[in-house]
């Protein structure tokens, strides 16, 4: 399934500072998320319903995915 995604705003974590390299990430009209790679801005988007995103972000908060350096 193709979502056309070229017109929306897309956003980047303010931890970025304006790097290429970041994830970007929309809102869609249905209540979605849409993530992206934003150096491959034309290359696939990822969806993930509401329920979805906000786990993910919980998660970040918590640390769930932060990894220690042994």
């Amino acid at each position: 399934m193709h979502i056309e995604t070229s017109a929306l705003p897309w956003r980047k974590s303010r931890f970025c500072n304006g790097a290429s390299a970041c994830v970007e990430f929309t809102q869609l009209t249905d209540g979605n998320v849409a993530i992206r790679d934003g150096k491959q801005q034309d290359g696939p988007t990822l969806v993930f319903t509401a329920d979805e995103w906000a786990a993910f972000a919980e998660g970040v908060r918590a640390g769930e995915f932060d990894s220690v350096a042994q």
